[in-house]
């Protein structure tokens, strides 16, 4: 399992890309330099965007807001969230009108009683179900009333299960981890409706109508996971979480189709790996792997780093230790 080329620009060869945010469009406050000309580009080659977020505790009109704020213009029927795959989650398992204990911030509650279940506080309601949804003020007394529900017999529902968050002072608990919390206490692990659960991206493309879609993600174990779960192709952007090192070492379920080093690789066309013997090609950079030591020379920054992603993931597939310590240096700038 191996990168794919693309004969022209990935915006032209796509018609519906399923945007991440943090690492992608922005990070923390700010936006990324290199994002709002690069997706205005991609728009104006006819690419169509939907940003598809883990973040449960945000309306999608807040977040289009936030990204309009940015120099990223977009609408809310641009955005999906957790909460939103979430309550669709509910809606397939749950008669209309069912009462639910929502455990987050109101964009989860909006998301819930949009679909006509009843929202209930706490588990003297006697919910038919638990789900919950990051929200930075959540605290015992909620993961108390969730606990007593499901133990009571509710269903538990999760819109994500990330276990960090990222946030200007670094990585938080996510939502992931405050679930842990839950289930330690009731013994019921939750389904979860947001990456890398390929649900989120399958309902974002039908929402969109997209024929060929293409998810683009920083992160290798929730966007590039949900991606090959949704059998749709996926983009790394090494804008993010995932670094060279890391993508170098992904294990099968993880690897992405295409790899750029910012978000204007959108305009760019990417080069058909091809296999020489022991070498893999990508565009003048060439790579192999002898005796666990990755040999990488030739070609541009990022075409170094696509043609090492071949021979290492290759080597890995065949049963061949490659020797970590002693991966080149393959940083490119974003």
């Amino acid at each position: 399992m191996t990168l794919i080329g693309s004969a022209g620009p990935l915006a032209t060869a796509y018609d519906v890309a399923l945007v991440d945010l943090d690492g992608v469009a922005y990070k923390g406050p700010h936006a990324i330099p290199t994002a709002p000309p690069a997706l205005q580009a991609a728009r104006d080659h006819g690419l169509r965007l939907v940003f598809v977020t883990n973040n449960a505790s945000r309306e999608p009109g807040e977040v289009a807001a936030h990204l309009t704020e940015l120099g990223i213009p977009a609408d809310a029927d641009e955005v999906l969230t957790a909460a939103q795959a979430g309550a669709a989650m509910l809606a397939d398992a749950l008669p209309q009108g069912a009462k639910v204990l929502v455990i987050g911030g109101k964009g989860l509650r909006t998301a819930v009683g949009a679909l006509g279940f009843e929202l209930v506080d706490d588990a003297a309601a006697h919910p038919a179900a638990v789900i919950q949804g990051y929200h930075p003020d959540l605290g015992w007394r909620q993961l108390a009333e969730a606990a007593y529900a499901i133990n009571a017999g509710a269903r538990y529902f999760a819109t994500n299960l990330d276990l960090t968050l990222p946030t200007e002072r670094g990585m938080a608990p996510g939502n992931g981890s405050l679930v842990a919390a839950v289930v330690t206490a009731t013994g019921v692990t939750p389904p979860a409706a947001g990456k890398p659960e390929p649900g989120m991206f399958l309902l974002a493309a039908k929402r969109a109508g997209a024929e060929r879609p293409l998810v683009i993600g920083d992160r290798l174990d929730t966007d590039l996971k949900g991606a090959r779960a949704a059998n749709i192709p996926g983009l790394l952007v090494l804008t993010g979480v995932s670094d060279v090192r890391e993508t170098l070492t992904a294990p099968k379920e993880h690897r992405p189709s295409f790899i750029g080093s910012t978000l204007r690789t959108l305009e760019e066309t990417h080069p058909e790996p091809r296999q020489d013997g022991s070498w893999w090609h990508v565009g003048d950079a060439r790579a192999h792997v002898v005796e666990g030591r990755l040999l990488v020379d030739g070609g541009s920054d990022i075409d170094r780093v696509r043609a090492a992603c071949c021979a290492a993931w290759a080597a890995a597939d065949a049963g061949e230790k490659l020797l970590v310590e002693t991966l080149p240096h393959l940083g490119v700038a974003s």
